[in-house]
Parts: structure tokens; C-alpha cells; sequence
């Protein structure tokens, strides 16, 4: 895999001219310039830049998981420094939008570099873009022809505050249209949910679970072709729990039943549900249930 430690590199390897700035590029194009656009086919690569993106389909549709997007209307893309990108077939993309590059040393000393990383957006995969409305998408561009401007024009001492301010509150903004966002989806977040319940119930009943031991998050999101931060975004937002939380759940479910099998232990039930010490089941069972495993057989045979 190929890794690009400087903005200029990586630039020259999606043949775009040199920046401006040494950690900072700023494209804006209507059609008549230069925009980053995906290649057919590429190897995997990685980079230490932040990418903010604006783009339009001409023709073609993006699939998410078992759910095609409709990009009618244009998509913003995020992508964070040491996030794996690898183009193949990619559909065509129209030459209009804007493509802000920067790197990551360029926050150092801000408080945008610490506030950045707590934007979930930034860890999604490109299939899982930001739709903007028109209304959306006249607002962000009056963010970025200011950061243009101050790019092109005005690189002095005040440039770098103005342009870090500037992005700011894009991303603030991106923040706001995101969560609207997720209201809008509502319908594909349940869908979600049941599929990842379906999963965890066929997991457990056909004995994965011995198998192989408890899943864990990567598995579960890979399984439901969806990024492990989105998985959990979502069924917080629809259930209050996280992925972790839903996990656990559905284990202790699981032990209540195995626990009411005649002739098993407690220990033996634990090591049945893949932990290596019983001692973590018991602590588990009890922080979610408030008794112990013994003690709750012991409530079901009062019964």
C-alpha cells in the first residue's frame, strides 16, 4: 500500500497541479478546472491530509450497503488522514464542485485540530456522503469561495486564521446538515436495526457463537457492509445504545438461556459464550441484570 506523507505528493499522484500553500490546497471549479476525480482503478493508498469534497454523478448510482443513494442533488465526502482509498470502476463524476485538501500538521496549535476529530463524518467511507439540498449547497459554497479567496489572494499573516475559522465553521455546518440528515433516514436507520438484529439472532442460533466466540464490532459492520462508527451512530441515535451495549445484550439474552439448561455451571456457561474467565461473565451478567448468574437461577427455579 502506498502512503503519502506530504500534500504535494499526494496531489501529483491525482495529477493535480502544485498547491498554493504547502499544506493547504484549495479547487473550486464550475465546470472549466481542475478537480480531484476518482480514477477506474487504482491500489489502495493512504495519505496524511484531510479532504473535504464536493462532487455531482453524472450518470450511475452509488451503492451502500443493500441501499442505493440517490445523488440528484450533490454529495459532500470526508476523508481523514491514514483512511485507505482505493478506487475500482468508479462511476464518472461531473467536473463542478470543489476539493479542499490540507494536512494535518496545518490544525497544529489550533482548536480545530482537536475539535476535528470528533466529527463521526470523518470516518465514513465514501458511500456514506453528505446530500446537500440547494439550499445546503449555496450555503457551503459561500464558505469556500471566502477560503478560496483568502488561498489565492491574501496569503499574509492574518490568512491562516481567517482560513482555519473558515473551516470551522464549514464543518459546523456539515455537522448541522449531517444530523439532519440522519432524521431524513429514519427509515434506512430502522432497516439497519433489524439487520442487525437478524444477524446477531442467526449468529447465535447457528452456533457461531461456540465457534468462534462473541463478534465484535468490525465483524458486525463488515457483515452489514457499513462502517463500524456509522453502526454505531445510527443505533445510538435510534436506540440510545451503543454497538457494544447491543452486543452485550444480546449475550446476556443468550445466557439466560443456557443458564436454565439442567447439569451446567456457571463456568461452563461462560466459557460456552466465550469468555475466558468466568469471572468476566459473572461481573457482566450482574453490572446488566443487578444478581449474579447463580443468583438469577436460582430467582427462575423460585418461580
Amino acid at each position: 500500500m502506498k502512503h503519502f506523507k506530504t500534500l504535494s505528493s499526494y496531489l501529483q499522484y491525482l495529477e493535480l497541479p502544485r498547491p498554493e500553500h504547502p499544506m493547504l490546497s484549495v479547487f473550486n471549479s464550475k465546470g472549466d478546472g481542475y478537480l480531484p476525480c476518482p480514477k477506474e482503478s487504482s491500489p489502495p493508498i493512504t495519505n496524511d491530509c484531510y479532504t473535504i469534497s464536493f462532487k455531482k454523478f453524472v450518470e450511475g448510482n452509488l451503492s451502500y450497503g443493500r441501499t442505493q443513494y440517490d445523488f440528484t442533488n450533490g454529495a459532500l465526502f470526508f476523508i481523514s488522514p491514514r483512511q485507505v482509498l482505493q478506487w475500482d470502476n468508479s462511476v464518472i463524476f461531473e467536473q463542478k464542485g470543489f476539493s479542499i485538501n490540507f494536512h494535518e500538521d496545518f490544525l497544529k496549535g489550533t482548536e480545530l485540530a482537536q475539535r476535528i476529530k470528533k466529527y463521526g463524518f470523518f470516518s465514513y467511507s465514501v458511500n456514506e456522503a453528505l446530500h446537500l439540498s440547494p439550499k445546503e449547497e449555496r450555503q457551503i459554497e459561500s464558505i469556500v469561495s471566502t477560503i478560496e479567496i483568502e488561498y489565492q489572494n491574501n496569503q499574509d499573516e492574518f490568512s491562516k486564521d481567517i482560513i482555519i475559522s473558515q473551516l470551522d465553521t464549514l464543518l459546523k455546518y456539515a455537522n448541522r446538515f449531517y444530523e439532519r440528515q440522519f432524521l431524513n433516514r429514519k427509515e434506512l436507520s430502522n432497516s439497519l436495526l433489524e439487520q442487525f438484529n437478524h444477524y446477531l439472532y442467526s449468529y447465535f442460533e447457528s452456533g457461531k457463537l461456540q465457534e468462534n466466540g462473541i463478534p465484535n464490532i468490525e465483524q458486525v459492520a463488515n457483515e452489514l457492509s457499513v462502517s463500524q462508527r456509522y453502526l454505531s451512530d445510527t443505533l445510538k441515535k435510534e436506540t440510545g445504545k451503543t454497538t457494544t451495549e447491543h452486543l452485550q445484550l444480546h449475550l446476556i439474552d443468550e445466557a439466560k438461556n443456557i443458564l436454565l439448561q439442567p447439569n451446567k455451571t456457571v463456568s461452563e456457561v461462560a466459557y460456552e459464550l466465550g469468555f475466558e474467565y468466568p469471572a468476566y461473565f459473572s461481573r457482566l451478567f450482574k453490572k446488566k441484570e443487578g444478581i449474579s448468574p447463580s443468583e438469577y437461577r436460582e430467582k427462575y427455579k423460585l418461580n
